[in-house]
């Protein structure tokens, strides 16, 4: 991009100035002018001043030239009467904050480069106000790491007032460090805590800030030393809880169980549910705290019971954690919107692997049999052909519930025994019942529909049909599948061919009847 001529000369004069601080002591009031370039409304200018600051502190930082310790006033530090070296440490390091501040206050720019070179530079003065600590170690071996600036840092991404999903993204790319990664969790934890404690109501934007911050934080899942350092040490110290994958995964439960606490908006729910089984649950360091979240979203209904699912069978089958009434909360999520909701593949998949089990009760399995084959009768056809498979393979892991397809010596039933608005599936007496859903379904006018429904005249085979090629087909795709058939290139005819419209003329139709 070409650069206007006075971004050009103002880039040369920071050049200047920048060489005068550095060269003498004598010049450092030239820091004033290199800031006051900072509060530019020209987004050039102002990264121009964010690339000169960062070289100017970098430098300093290097040089060991910011006071060290207990940061005293400005005022009296040079009104007392220390040296000339003590006092320019102490004002320099007053500008070093001056400057922090300023790029903090940056991260909230309307422009996106302005916001993205701050935190770049922010997260420089980290890795190096890091390996040059301002403040002593208390004791041999003491863990140093700029908190309060990193936190001014995490600070600025989660903010009420402006989307900042962007720019965490790229802040993302430090969270590989596995000191950014700890650190990152325990200010995020304070940051929320501290907004809802300020005011009742939090917005929107917070919430989608810290979602989109956390939800980014990722555990090895093996036990091992972490020692990917961003702010590099000489030794590391057994001591320190950051090398630690036990105190890691405190710092993630506490964020995540900070966060879940609150009233979140229903699309942060969805959410949530959705990276719960995979990416928060592994990481946990007691998962089972996650029961009271996951059964409360269970009841909310719809979606998001649908979605807290997963995470609960997680637990109960991983975590021994018993909940009764799992099968029943599942069983009563099957009515004719499942067919058409966003997570409809989701769900049966789930459903699939729930009721895989070849030690549930032949009760429950006939009772997820019949719902399934009820709401066949009204299913559009791309769900029939995941529907009807998924019935078939539950016949064939559970052979005590084939009585409902074939009963040799069975009642005749006036009605059908199974009641399909009992909630209770153990009640619902579906084994008593039988598929005739399926036999209907056989006459279909859908030719694959059909040829799946009529799988059950015929013995079951041994092995499953895999329903994964099927989870997520849809109408589009059953057109387009059927618009690609090869029709057969002779068309199969009578072989005795007509002669008049009535037949061969010996046939009595020809005696009996005239068309005239």
């Amino acid at each position: 991009m070409e650069r206007h001529p006075a971004s050009a000369s103002s880039r040369q004069e920071l050049g200047r100035l920048l060489e005068a601080v550095l060269t003498s002591r004598g010049q450092a009031n030239a820091v004033f002018d290199i800031l006051a370039v900072l509060q530019s409304e020209e987004p050039e200018e102002i990264e121009e001043g964010v690339r000169t600051c960062s070289r100017l502190f970098g430098t300093l930082l290097e040089r060991e030239e910011l006071f060290v310790g207990s940061l005293p006033s400005e005022d009296t530090a040079l009104a007392g009467s220390q040296g000339a070296t003590y006092k320019y440490k102490v004002w320099i390091r007053h500008r070093y904050h001056s400057c922090c501040n300023r790029l903090e206050e940056l991260l909230a720019h309307p422009t996106f480069q302005v916001k993205e070179l701050a935190l770049k530079t922010l997260m420089k003065f980290v890795q190096l106000e890091g390996a040059k600590p301002l403040e002593k170690p208390q004791w041999e071996s003491h863990y140093l790491f700029p908190r309060t600036l990193f936190r001014a840092v995490v600070g600025g991404l989660l903010t009420p007032e402006d989307d900042h999903s962007l720019l965490i993204s790229h802040f993302c790319e430090y969270l590989e460090y596995d000191d950014i990664r700890y650190h990152t969790m325990q200010v995020a934890t304070s940051i929320m805590a501290r907004a809802t404690s300020q005011q009742p109501e939090v917005s929107l934007t917070l919430w989608n800030n810290a979602f989109t911050l956390l939800s980014a934080v990722s555990l090895p899942l093996q036990e091992c030393e972490l020692t990917n350092f961003y702010v590099k040490h000489a030794q590391t110290s057994d001591k320190w809880k950051v090398v630690h994958l036990k105190e890691h995964k405190k710092a993630f439960q506490e964020m995540w169980l900070g966060f879940l606490k609150h009233k979140l908006p229903l699309s942060l729910y969805k959410k949530v549910l959705v990276a719960m089984h995979d990416s928060i649950l592994p990481h946990l360091a007691q998962p089972t705290l996650m029961i009271d979240f996951l059964t409360s979203a269970c009841d909310v209904g719809g979606a998001i019971s649908l979605l807290a699912l997963n995470g609960l069978f997680i637990l109960i089958h991983k975590h021994n954690l018993e909940y009764p009434d799992f099968y029943q909360k599942l069983y009563g999520l099957l009515d004719p919107s499942i067919f058409h909701v966003k997570y409809r593949a989701r769900f049966f998949h789930l459903a699939d692997l729930f009721l895989s089990s070849s030690h549930l009760p032949a009760y429950l399995v006939a009772a997820f049999a019949k719902r399934l084959a009820r709401l066949a009768l009204t299913a559009p056809p791309e769900a029939l052909l995941m529907v009807l498979p998924l019935i078939c393979n539950l016949l064939r892991r559970h052979p005590a519930c084939r009585v409902m397809v074939h009963r040799p010596q069975g009642p005749e039933l006036d009605a059908d025994p199974y009641d399909p608005t009992e909630k209770d599936p153990a009640r619902s007496r579906a084994l008593e019942s039988c598929l005739w859903e399926l036999q209907t379904l056989q006459q279909h006018y859908h030719p694959e529909v059909s040829k799946a429904a009529s799988v059950i005249n015929q013995v079951l085979s041994v092995p499953e049909v895999s329903i994964a090629p099927l989870l997520e087909l849809t109408a589009y795709e059953i057109f387009e599948q059927d618009l690609k058939k090869k029709m057969p290139e002779s068309v199969p005819l009578e072989f005795i061919p007509a002669k008049g419209l009535l037949g061969r003329q010996d046939d009595l139709c020809t005696q009996f009847f005239c068309l005239s």
